[in-house]
């Protein structure tokens, strides 16, 4: 479904991105992996249309993208901090999306923003504010709102990344649970080397401005620069 090809990316004369070639299929999560401040971001922006690469394509369902407006990509890009409406309740963030569809009438947003709270499990904040909600609850209803965007495509930039360990990793649950249930292609990237597997079909790393892609964990592990070797010899010292 997307096909990135020789992506590159200057600040100030240093090279962030060099030459990035990657593709997604439908349905699938690519986890990227790579350290802050290695091109993670920059590289989810310039897919989303929010930032312009000096060179390369992106191709969506073998069109190009390149030049497109952001609301023109059916992709949303989501970064850790949810950035929901404040004057607005959850009821009001997740019906923003589906307002800007004409032809949804006003009892036809109400009971689609309704069943998504229900499925998010938040169906009884509806009334609340966002600085009324915890941060799992805020994130929820960041996902929501994507969701009922009928996005193609979601660029997740370490969406737990400011949640403690364990939202964190109720979080991840819950998304693994979403995303099969609504048939997401996303690309996921951490820095959190566990939060990769958990949250990748596919794996990726990102190091100095280059992308390593591994076809299976078994080729991750054998790679040196993931830490994943060490991480499981950590832990069978610790068992042992």
């Amino acid at each position: 479904m997307l096909k990135v090809t020789n992506i590159s990316k200057n600040y100030s004369g240093v090279e962030v991105l060099k030459n990035i070639s990657f593709d997604l299929q439908v349905n699938k999560t690519l986890s990227i992996l790579g350290k802050s401040g290695g091109g993670k971001t920059t590289l989810l922006k310039i897919i989303a249309g929010l930032l312009r690469q000096d060179s390369g394509e992106i191709l969506f369902d073998n069109i190009n993208i390149s030049e497109k407006a952001p609301e023109l990509r059916k992709v949303v890009y989501l970064y850790q901090e949810p950035l929901l409406f404040p004057h607005l309740t959850v009821r009001g963030n997740l019906e923003f999306p589906l307002k800007l569809n004409k032809t949804l009438s006003k009892d036809m947003i109400k009971r689609k923003a309704e069943e998504m709270a229900e499925e998010l499990s938040i169906a009884d904040q509806l009334d609340k504010h966002p600085g009324q909600l915890s941060g799992g609850q805020s994130q929820r209803v960041n996902f929501g709102r994507a969701l009922l965007a009928s996005p193609r495509l979601l660029l997740l930039d370490e969406p737990f990344g400011n949640l403690d360990a364990q939202t964190r990793a109720s979080m991840q649950t819950f998304y693994k649970k979403v995303e099969e249930e609504h048939q997401i292609t996303s690309i996921f990237v951490t820095h959190d080397l566990k939060e990769a597997l958990i949250m990748g079909d596919r794996y990726g790393f990102l190091e100095n401005g280059k992308i390593r892609e591994y076809s299976s964990l078994a080729e991750m592990q054998k790679d040196s620069i993931t830490g994943l070797q060490n991480e499981i010899n950590f832990w069978k010292e610790l068992e042992g």
